[in-house]
């Protein structure tokens, strides 16, 4: 076997801009969690032969394998995985980011108290508030939860899942999306809940490439230190399972759009033309 003796600048060097974000993603702490875990059914830990190929078709940004594809999608854009990670037809969009407040809020209510999602936010009557902020009626935010960052406080937070990849975060580096994606976050919801609400705020932020934004970073740091104390298990042992639980949730996630149905609602369909997300 022939061993390459470049460093990693020299290899980026030959690579298209594309190419070279693409490597930068993958180095990412959390991104290859789920390829370097050890495979364990009992914790979830596994995909089947479709799925890794898919998960691998999407991380590498190759052609997909196996099974054919439709050319193109039912909205009428090139059924792309790039296309299939941002298309809002058949909900996947949403679903992934679901998925993740879920898994979190059920890990919530193992070590707080008062877990909810989906929480509405409280008229702000004749308050005024920053330009941005959202006011509306329905407005309302993925979790909320007591006893988080202290005893009795009350905190919300709020999930966004992004696509590093599109054109529109390709501008800016990697590290500037997060901040960015955050600080629309802030932006919308901080003034509300704080001045309103009388809760503290905390936007979570990851990309579908499975890294995290800073605040999302502390967020699994005080859960994994809550997890650590209740269970007895070590710190390192809760945090690595929160990093892999997230990881798989984003893969599955993933090959689901990659190979979900995108047409039209029909009634009867084959059970074959149906791809769950467990």
């Amino acid at each position: 076997a022939v061993v390459s003796t470049q460093s990693t600048g020299e290899i980026k060097e030959k690579l298209t801009k594309r190419e070279g974000r693409n490597l930068d993603l993958l180095e990412e702490k959390g991104a290859s969690t789920w390829l370097t875990c050890i495979p364990l059914q009992s914790h979830r830990y596994t995909l089947n032969r479709q799925e890794f190929h898919d998960a691998l078709s999407a991380r590498y940004d190759m052609p997909v394998v196996g099974e054919a594809r439709a050319v193109e999608c039912a909205c009428g854009e090139k059924n792309s995985i790039a296309h299939s990670m941002s298309c809002k037809m058949g909900k996947f969009v949403q679903n992934r980011q679901n998925c993740v407040r879920d898994f979190l809020a059920a890990e919530l209510q193992d070590v707080c108290y008062d877990t909810k999602i989906e929480l509405h936010l409280l008229n702000v009557g004749g308050a005024e508030l920053p330009p941005g902020t959202v006011t509306g009626d329905g407005a309302r935010l993925d979790i909320s939860t007591r006893g988080f960052w202290g005893s009795q406080g009350c905190t919300y937070f709020d999930v966004r899942v992004f696509d590093s990849r599109v054109q529109s975060n390709e501008t800016e580096s990697i590290a500037d999306s997060y901040i960015n994606h955050e600080k629309e976050k802030k932006k919308k919801y901080v003034h509300q809940v704080t001045e309103i609400e009388k809760v503290s705020f905390t936007p979570l932020v990851m990309s579908i490439t499975g890294g995290f934004g800073t605040e999302f970073k502390m967020f699994l740091k005080q859960l994994a230190t809550k997890k650590a104390q209740k269970t007895g298990h070590s710190y390192e042992e809760c945090i690595r399972h929160l990093r892999t639980r997230l990881s798989f949730s984003m893969v599955r996630s993933i090959t689901c759009s990659i190979r979900g149905y995108r047409g039209r609602s029909r009634r009867n369909l084959p059970t074959t033309d149906l791809y769950h997300i467990y």
